[in-house]
């Protein structure tokens, strides 16, 4: 959007696109607000949710199960009772996994039945889920992983190029080249994630035959993200060449904010260092938390995509999803420009 255009809300009450996952989470806008680690909780998701797109509360991020509860009963009221999503995070570590049932528990005691599963395969737990009546999005990093996850029966897909913030896989495959791989590949709807934050990629996307975008970096400017001005600020400020990659050397690659921590495990790496407690004190998942709570952005390996570079000004969720749905009606009506005269 330009400088001179004027933001106009109304562009969220009427859909511009519909398509199966609009369909099947029973959104406006084929706009997903992926699970955030420490951010993403009732005030974020519930903005996303009335503005006609759909989040996910992440559930690791709370202290204990009644918070999590709690945080849930909030979300509920601020969407009117709107359907609202839930990110549960599966571990490679089975023994830290313990957790999710309870937590599936506590998301079906309060009716919450849209589900968005990260990290491993959900197979183990998609038989407690389905038994819910949850509908399952699974997000995957390579397009065999999408295959295996369909083949256990989730509902639907996300998978993200290596321009995302947070794990874009061991192989490096772009948002590009996956989405078009992803239609070819995937029978059930999938999203499409990875450096993505404006409208003509909404646009991009849906014409490579994806059924939605997913978020994440993009949306950490939002106001109702509850963390510090000071990190915002960081984000406004950064590039789309401002992130970086590190921990390939353990297959457990991230993209995260190019900062001090970042900096010093990509020395411990190209050192050829071996000893994970070296890295501790840099990669330990709290120092996100405490560099959100206190704005020192250098603190901590913070997810960084490089959709971050369209972040132009801290404001509502609402405004943000209001500029991409703008410019998406705007490159939508060019490529309709394009169409050659008839005869």
């Amino acid at each position: 959007m330009s400088d001179t255009d004027i933001l106009d809300r109304a562009i969220l009450d009427q859909p511009l696109f519909e398509t199966p996952i609009t369909r099947l989470f029973g959104i406006r806008h084929p706009i997903l607000c992926g699970g955030l680690m420490w951010l993403a909780d009732a005030r974020y998701v519930a903005a996303a949710v009335n503005a006609g797109a759909m989040g996910f509360i992440t559930a690791r991020t709370f202290p204990d199960f009644d918070a999590f509860r709690a945080e849930l009963r909030l979300c509920a009221e601020l969407t009117g009772g709107k359907p609202f999503g839930v990110n549960l995070f599966i571990s490679g570590r089975a023994e830290e996994n313990a957790v999710l049932d309870r937590y599936i528990d506590i998301l079906a005691d309060e009716g919450v039945r849209l589900i968005e599963t990260a990290g491993n395969t959900p197979e183990a737990f998609l038989p407690k889920l389905k038994a819910a009546g949850c509908i399952v999005l699974h997000k995957v990093s390579a397009v065999r992983h999408g295959l295996r996850a369909e083949k256990a029966g989730v509902d639907a897909l996300a998978i993200v190029g290596q321009e995302c913030g947070g794990h874009p896989g061991l192989h490096f495959v772009g948002t590009m080249v996956q989405g078009a791989l992803a239609a070819r590949s995937f029978r059930i709807p999938f999203a499409l994630g990875g450096g993505i934050g404006c409208g003509e990629q909404l646009v991009g996307a849906l014409g490579l035959g994806a059924d939605a975008i997913v978020m994440g970096s993009r949306m950490t400017v939002a106001s109702e993200v509850w963390a510090h001005a000071d990190y915002k600020q960081k984000v406004l400020a950064t590039t789309e060449a401002d992130s970086r990659l590190v921990m390939a050397s353990f297959r457990n690659t991230y993209r995260c904010l190019d900062n001090t921590a970042a900096r010093a495990v990509a020395e411990l790496e190209a050192a050829g260092e071996r000893d994970f407690a070296l890295y501790m004190p840099h990669v330990r998942g709290t120092n996100a938390r405490d560099a959100y709570t206190t704005g020192d952005w250098e603190r901590g390996i913070l997810s960084m995509g490089q959709s971050a570079a369209f972040a132009d000004a801290i404001k509502p969720v609402a405004d943000i999803l209001a500029e991409i749905l703008t410019d998406a009606a705007r490159a939508r009506d060019r490529m309709d420009r394009l169409r050659p005269p008839a005869g």
